[in-house]
């Protein structure tokens, strides 16, 4: 068959002649050849990793593709130690030492292209947000005037939003499934969506009413969000299919969410106002006001405080409450523990945060989940700024190098976390009897600098006191409420691994407290 349509009808067209195919291995040879020279010419050669990713980013492609891209890692660094290149130009680096260099306050550490692709075109113009705008001085600038609407303070304020929708769940668990079984995965993802709609506009998506995602915008999401893991490995394709201007090849992409930002937008500033709650104001009437008093804010501003919190908040907080019921379900002594003193603190209905942040072991358990799953898997990259990147044992990665820290693969550093760093063990947050005051908040702060969970420096995540406010008013009104336990224990759940890791296959069966 490949004879008759390949060889053999060239060969009939003449167009397959002894010149062609001395042409065709002529640039065949050539292009082997510029790879070798590469291979061993560039400063980065003695750094080991897989033959194929030292030469082509297309191999970190297809590995991001097959969802088991921080399994992979993982893997790789067991093999070849704390610093593997996996790319041309990228290196994974598994080392605590470098973590306040690359992700402190220095903002010369420049966050790379691989971000880019997480932009909207707005009126035939690529548009950044907070979390793909790659230029310090401009990140800077989006972020000052909206980030005291993101402080603890301010967030805090709109806890009785977050109320509504946790009794709404309570609600719907109870009428559902009092009894049965039960994906809970996929309400904690309708949970979580339907929070975020809630801070942000006062009023829920309604994924919780319906039941399931009835408008298609969570699996638009992840559609998106598995495109922006992948096409961040060769930027250069976004322009192509999604950000072509003449027309639009790519899959799903951020549209969706940006024009529901929008329509809200337009809504709050120019239409009706009687749908807004005036005694707690949500998020966008913060920034909406923010722009009638603040002289230099502008309705992009606006915009990017609503995309930066659409565009990640929802999947994070799934993923972390997911991940404490999982693994806390998996090992019973852990469940039974944090049962008896989220009981025995006798919450209110439901929980409120600075109750439910008192009890120590929560918040151990919090933290052990964020290590073991963190909500991203993938390189956080930046690019070394001169003089270079100085290591540990003497090296320098030169200036212009990509390199970056996979909180995923850090989670599991044996050398931080010790030999049980595979192991759920929320205790290893706890002061241990034996040990002194010194030693206990000496490992703690080991923890917390090799923490990533909401990254770091300039870049640390705005949306942070959301989110934990989300995980731990959750977590503690669903074990008040419900005895809970694994449909089968031994059953492994599925984890798809994209920027974000996210999980399926959470049935659990649930029962009323009485």
């Amino acid at each position: 068959m490949a004879r008759v349509f390949g060889y053999d009808v060239l060969q009939y067209l003449g167009l397959f002649d002894g010149s062609v195919r001395a042409l065709l291995l002529s640039v065949t040879f050539s292009i082997l050849g510029w790879w070798a020279v590469l291979y061993w010419t560039s400063p980065l050669a003695a750094y080991p990793g897989p033959l194929l990713a030292r030469c082509t980013n297309w191999w970190r492609f297809g590995l991001v593709r097959t969802g088991q891209y921080h399994l992979r890692m993982r893997e790789l660094h067991d093999r070849y130690g704390p610093i593997v290149r996996i790319g041309p130009n990228l290196l994974d680096i598994d080392m605590l030492e470098v973590i306040r260099t690359v992700y402190g306050s220095d903002t010369s550490w420049c966050k790379t292209e691989f971000y880019q692709n997480n932009s909207v075109v707005i009126e035939g113009k690529i548009t950044y947000q907070l979390f793909s705008e790659t230029d310090p001085t401009n990140h800077a600038r989006m972020k000052r005037p909206i980030m005291k609407y993101f402080s603890q303070g301010n967030v805090l304020s709109k806890e009785p939003l977050i109320d509504n929708v946790v009794k709404d769940m309570c609600r719907h668990l109870e009428t559902s499934f009092n009894d049965k079984e039960c994906d809970l995965g996929e309400w904690i993802a309708f949970c979580a969506w339907d929070l975020l709609s809630m801070m942000a506009f006062s009023q829920p998506f309604g994924y919780l009413d319906n039941g399931r995602d009835f408008d298609g915008s969570i699996g638009i999401a992840d559609k998106a969000l598995d495109y922006f893991a992948a096409i961040g490995q060769m930027p250069f394709l976004d322009y192509v299919l999604d950000k072509n201007p003449v027309v639009r090849l790519g899959p799903p992409n951020l549209g969706n969410i940006t024009r529901i930002a929008v329509e809200h937008i337009a809504d709050r500033m120019h239409g009706p106002q009687n749908h807004i709650q005036s005694d707690i104001p949500d998020l966008l009437q913060d920034l909406v006001d923010g722009k009638k008093s603040q002289t230099g804010m502008t309705e992009f501003d606006v915009l990017n405080g609503l995309l930066v919190t659409l565009i990640a908040g929802a999947d994070t907080t799934a993923i972390t409450i997911r991940t404490i019921f999982y693994y806390g379900l998996k090992n019973p002594e852990v469940y039974n523990r944090l049962e008896s003193e989220i009981l025995a603190a006798e919450l209110g209905q439901p929980a409120s945060y600075r109750s439910s942040r008192a009890i120590s072991y929560l918040e151990a358990t919090v933290r052990e989940a964020m290590r073991i799953h963190p909500a991203v898997c993938m390189l956080l990259e930046r690019y070394v700024p001169e003089p270079g990147l100085n290591l540990p044992d003497g090296r320098c990665i030169p200036a212009g190098t990509a390199v970056g820290v996979n909180p995923y693969v850090l989670g599991r550093n044996k050398k931080v976390w010790g030999h049980d760093a595979d192991e759920f063990r929320p205790e290893r947050w706890l002061q241990e009897e034996r040990e002194s005051d010194t030693e206990y908040h000496e490992r703690i702060k080991l923890f917390n600098a090799a923490d990533l969970s909401f990254g770091g420096g300039a870049r640390v995540c705005i949306g942070r006191h959301i989110a934990n406010m989300e995980v731990y008013k959750v977590v503690a009104t669903l074990i008040s409420n419900f005895e809970i336990e694994l449909v089968d224990p031994k059953r492994e759940w599925e984890v798809v691994g994209s920027w974000f890791p996210r999980q399926k296959g959470l049935v659990c069966r649930l029962k009323r407290r009485s």
